[in-house]
């Protein structure tokens, strides 16, 4: 048992359900948050202990309403320990053909919801001297890959961000922990948006025989617990954030010879 308070963003499915339950089974105390109030009540009846769950049902991109999200999480069990940032939403369509309202969208969930979430919490986690970020990012938000311009993009934009709040709140006890999967096995794939912004609707086999979510999970709270600065998961993806330092044009050809849509 773990006396501990966490609060996962995009716990309805995917790697937020999984993180859920996996900690679940510590016995922490989970605040679990998403769109879609019935999914979010499915998960906290499939957890081992559902009476340490509670519910704050949110949208990221209602910036104004995310501030009054915070308060209720903290009254949900009188503190916020760990958030982790995991709500967002993928892409697949090319530069040229995606409408710009798309990049917007993609920029307001993956990234300014993220920002804004996190940032209406960090007044309770400099009160109470500690407290810890972690954001699900992605391979993405260290190089780039066609078809996933905007995603990327907001990744990339996460890094920054997160990079300059552990900077700036160091002296406050505050930690930061960026966990950068590649391909894993969830839904994200098939509900990417398109260059007219809607869902894609079917899955990749790069996304097929990615990491099992159950695994990423497993090693991503590791890596929570140990507070690591930034961790990256997958398979030959993975690779592409060392390879970058080597040499970027050799990824570059590497990346465009292995792309799939």
């Amino acid at each position: 048992m773990r006396d501990e308070v966490i609060w996962i963003t995009g716990a309805s499915s995917g790697i937020g359900e999984e993180l859920a339950k996996q900690y679940a089974k510590r016995g922490t105390k989970l605040i679990l948050s998403a769109r879609r109030k019935a999914e979010l009540e499915r998960v906290r009846n499939s957890c081992i202990h559902p009476k340490n769950v509670k519910i704050v049902a949110l949208d990221l991109t209602d910036f104004v309403s995310l501030p009054q999200r915070v308060e209720e999480a903290k009254q949900c069990f009188g503190r916020i320990d760990l958030l982790i940032n995991n709500g967002g939403v993928s892409q697949r369509s090319m530069i040229v053909e995606t409408d710009f309202e798309v990049y917007k969208q993609l920029i307001a969930i993956n990234y300014l919801g993220t920002v804004a979430l996190s940032k209406a919490l960090l007044p309770h986690f400099i009160e109470r001297q500690q407290g810890q970020y972690a954001v699900i990012t992605s391979v993405m938000g260290k190089y780039g890959s066609p078809f996933r311009s905007g995603y990327a993009g907001a990744k990339h934009a996460l890094h920054g961000f997160f990079d300059v709040l552990r900077m700036e709140h160091q002296k406050d006890n505050i930690s930061v922990s960026l966990l950068c999967p590649g391909f894993v096995q969830t839904n994200v794939t098939i509900n990417a948006l398109t260059g007219d912004g809607s869902s894609l609707g079917h899955d990749d086999p790069a996304t097929k025989n990615g990491l099992q979510v159950e695994a990423f999970c497993r090693k991503a709270i590791k890596a929570i617990d140990k507070k690591a600065w930034e961790t990256y998961f997958g398979r030959k993806e993975k690779l592409g954030v060392y390879l970058k330092r080597i040499s970027q044009k050799l990824l570059h050809f590497i990346v465009i010879r292995s792309n799939v849509r």
